[in-house]
């Protein structure tokens, strides 16, 4: 990430100006070609101005997506084929990529909270993959979409959670040792359960190979994760470098996948865009919802069914995408994925900002118990 002194970034605000205007005006006299430049260079000049801000600066990376996939929609060509080579088989090392850095960072000592508070991962493992798959097949059978483009909501529905939650998990205060523990176990569950609820919810609107689509996912997941795990016990403590470079890793991969997937469907994002939008916010929204209230109605600490909502709502879009690639419909049943994930993000970091100024009351009374004045006069 790009880092300047503090009155530098004021320029990047009059850059946004500067570059807004100028698409507005292309918008006006038609000129697409460098209007979409324009746009793209507003959203990066916004990214970086924004990291001058403690409360904005977790949208920096968000708004990076958008300029990534403005320029995918302006301009496909760059992200669709590069000579011969179709940009779309990176989708997959990429993923690797990513989950191989997760497993870098976790070890055996992660899935200690299922034995010593099982209660909070068994709501939260069951939650997601009740609450999200149901959700997403009764979205995909009341809209109108084609057949694919609903597959693909039932897809990041049945998906496991995603990095990103744990990221909003600690700036909600929530409870982050619960939030790594359910993304790990949905994960790890993924390539056995997904194929499964596909089969179930979305087996009328396209043909779901069950055996294929767990092979698939565990070349996505286990393998890699299996791999970083071991890397991790054998370079324990000797691979700090790697540690801070995953991160960056990751949310390339990330911004990358989402940008291939958005030239690939341009066509299609076009034409049903605002729709789709709608329904992912929908989709998106309510899995915070009903995944907090789970929480509650089990009688969880409030940490615990913050955890639980940003969990359940927060998907691994870009799993979605890999699924959908391997199924060779990344510009139809991949659409869903690639809008999922730049609003997740929107809306997660909305959530965790607004939490983070709420202590839990559980928190706050035991600050309160603590803060008490005590009376030390004779009685």
């Amino acid at each position: 990430m790009i880092f300047f002194k503090r009155p530098v970034y004021n320029y990047f605000y009059l850059a946004a100006v500067i570059f807004l205007s100028v698409y507005i005006v292309s918008w006006i006299q038609q000129q697409h070609d460098w209007g979409g430049w324009a746009l793209t260079l507003f959203f990066v000049s916004i990214a970086i101005a924004f990291r001058a801000h403690e409360f904005l600066q977790r949208l920096s990376f968000t708004v990076i997506i958008f300029a990534a996939v403005t320029l995918a929609l302006y301009h496909p060509g760059y992200f669709q084929q590069w000579g011969s080579y179709k940009l779309s088989n990176l989708i997959i090392p990429l993923i690797q990529l990513i989950m191989f850095g997760m497993g870098t960072s976790m070890s055996l000592k992660d899935f200690a909270a299922v034995i010593k508070t099982p209660k909070g991962v068994v709501i939260g493992v069951f939650s997601q993959f009740i609450i999200m798959p149901l959700m997403g097949f009764m979205l995909a059978t009341v809209t109108d979409f084609p057949p694919e483009i609903a597959a693909g909501i039932v897809l990041i529905g049945c998906s496991p959670s995603g990095l990103a939650s744990n990221v909003m998990s600690y700036l909600a205060k929530a409870n982050l040792a619960l939030s790594i523990t359910i993304t790990s176990i949905t994960t790890l569950l993924a390539p056995f359960i997904t194929p499964v609820l596909m089969k179930l919810l979305a087996g009328a609107l396209i043909e779901i190979d069950v055996v294929k689509m767990m092979w698939d996912i565990i070349k996505m997941i286990i393998i890699p994760i299996g791999a970083g795990l071991l890397f991790n016990r054998l370079l324990s403590g000797r691979s700090k470098w790697l540690d801070k470079a995953m991160p960056m890793v990751s949310m390339f991969g990330i911004a990358f996948i989402l940008t291939i997937i958005t030239a690939a469907g341009r066509d299609s994002l076009l034409k049903i865009g605002p729709a789709l939008i709608a329904v992912v916010l929908i989709h998106n929204t309510f899995g915070y919802f009903l995944g907090y209230w789970s929480g509650r109605l089990f009688k969880l600490p409030e940490s615990d069914c913050r955890t639980i909502a940003i969990e359940v709502g927060m998907q691994n879009a870009g799993l979605a995408s890999g699924i959908a690639k391997e199924m060779g419909k990344i510009a139809t049943v991949g659409l869903a994925p690639a809008v999922f994930g730049p609003l997740m993000n929107i809306t997660g970091s909305s959530l965790a900002s607004w939490w983070h100024g709420r202590t839990p009351k559980e928190e706050k009374k035991d600050q309160d118990i603590y803060e008490q004045p005590v009376n030390y006069s004779t009685p």
